[in-house]
C-alpha cells in the first residue's frame, strides 16, 4: 500500500461513493508534483481512476487546498479547457487524515523531462507546442462569471496579492535567514507594471508537467489545479514560459527540461505565438520573469521547509542541501534581474 493511504476505509470510502468500482482495489502513488500526492487507482474489472491528497505531515492552512482544484474542475468541465471528470470527493479526514477527492484517469502522455520528449518527432513537438498555448489562451479567454468562478478570488491586485502571499508562506515556513528573498520582495513591490488591468482564470503552475497530451499531441486533461486563482493572465503566461528551457539557459526551473529536446521551437517563438493568438502585449516580460525566479524560490523553500519537517510531497526529491542550494540560486538570479528593473 502505497504512503499517504489507509486501505481498508479508503476502498470502503471509494465503494460507496464511486459508481462502478470493482473490488478488489489497487493503488499506486504517481510521481507526479513536489507537494499533493496523486495516486493511480485500477479496480478487479481494469478501470482507472485518480485520486489525489494533500502532502503528508503538517501543512499551511491556505496550502495544498484539494478542495479548491474540485471547484476549478467542476466549474471548468464543458469549457475548451479540458480537465479531468471529478467523480467524489471528501472532506472527513477520518478516512485517510486529510480531504482528498476523485477523478476520471487520463490514458495519454505526460512530457516530464527529456528522455519523455525524446521520442517526439518535430511535427509532433509543434503539435504539442501549439496545443500547450492554445488551451492557455483559452483558459485566459474563460468567462469566470459565466461558469461560477466570478467570485472565486479577488480580482484586483494580483502581483501585489501574489508578493504578500508568497513572502508571508516564506515567513511562515521560515527556517533559515534569507536577506535576498525580502530584498528583492521589496524592489518587486516598488516597481509593479501598471500597463494591464485585466483579469483572467490563472493556473498558476501550467506546463507540460501538468498537461495530459492525446495520440494526436492535443492537450486532453489540464491537472494540477492547486494554485489557480483569478488574476493577470500575462503574469501566468510569464511564469510557464519560465519552464521553457533552451539551450545555453544559465539555470531552469527543471531539473531535465523536456524543452532543451532540439525538436522543440525556443522560448521566444513560444512567447510571440502566445502574444499573437491572444493579442495580449508582453513588453512587461521582464519584469515578470523576475517575479517568477522569486516566487519559484518560495515555492522550493516551502519544500525545504517540509523536507526539513519530514513531510514528503508526490516525488522524489534531492536532499536537503541540495534544495537549499536551488533556493539560493534562484534568488541569486532573482536579485540580479531586478536590478535591472
Amino acid at each position: 500500500m502505497p504512503r499517504g493511504l489507509d486501505i481498508e476505509p479508503v476502498t470502503t470510502w471509494l465503494l460507496q461513493n464511486v459508481t462502478h468500482l470493482a473490488s478488489p482495489l489497487e493503488f499506486e502513488l504517481i510521481a507526479a508534483g513536489g507537494s499533493n500526492l496523486t495516486y493511480s487507482i485500477r479496480d478487479a474489472a481494469g478501470h482507472r481512476h485518480a485520486l489525489r491528497r494533500p502532502p503528508e505531515g503538517k501543512r499551511l492552512a491556505t496550502a495544498h487546498d484539494v478542495g479548491r482544484e474540485v471547484k476549478v474542475m467542476r466549474a471548468l468541465a464543458g469549457t475548451d479547457v479540458p480537465v479531468p471528470e471529478i467523480l467524489a470527493s471528501c472532506e472527513d479526514e477520518s478516512i485517510i487524515g486529510a480531504p482528498f477527492f476523485v477523478m476520471s484517469f487520463l490514458d495519454g502522455l505526460i512530457v516530464r523531462d527529456q528522455a519523455g520528449a525524446e521520442a517526439l518527432g518535430a511535427d509532433a513537438c509543434l503539435r504539442a507546442t501549439e496545443s500547450l498555448v492554445d488551451v492557455h489562451v483559452a483558459m485566459h479567454a474563460t468567462d469566470v462569471d459565466a461558469i461560477g468562478l466570478g467570485t472565486f478570488a479577488k480580482r484586483e491586485a494580483y502581483i501585489e496579492r501574489q508578493l504578500k502571499r508568497w513572502r508571508r508562506q516564506a515567513e511562515r515556513s521560515k527556517t533559515r535567514e534569507l536577506p535576498l528573498l525580502a530584498e528583492t520582495h521589496d524592489r518587486l513591490a516598488a516597481t509593479i507594471p501598471r500597463s494591464t488591468e485585466a483579469v483572467s482564470l490563472v493556473h498558476g503552475d501550467y506546463r507540460f508537467d501538468n498537461i495530459v497530451l492525446g495520440p494526436d499531441e492535443q492537450v486532453i486533461g489540464v491537472l494540477d489545479w492547486e494554485l489557480c486563482t483569478l488574476g493577470d493572465p500575462v503574469a501566468d503566461f510569464c511564469w510557464s514560459l519560465l519552464y521553457w528551457a533552451d539551450p545555453g539557459d544559465e539555470y531552469s526551473f527543471l531539473s531535465s527540461p523536456p524543452t532543451l529536446h532540439t525538436e522543440f521551437v525556443r522560448r521566444d517563438d513560444v512567447a510571440e505565438l502566445y502574444s499573437r493568438r491572444s493579442g495580449r502585449d508582453l513588453t512587461e516580460l521582464p519584469y515578470f520573469v523576475t517575479f517568477g525566479w522569486w516566487k519559484m524560490a518560495c515555492i522550493v523553500e516551502g519544500v525545504y521547509a517540509r523536507l526539513k519537517a519530514g513531510s514528503r510531497g508526490g516525488m522524489e526529491t534531492q536532499g536537503l542541501s541540495a534544495v537549499a542550494a536551488r533556493v539560493d540560486t534562484m534568488l541569486e538570479i532573482a536579485s540580479r534581474t531586478a536590478r535591472t528593473l
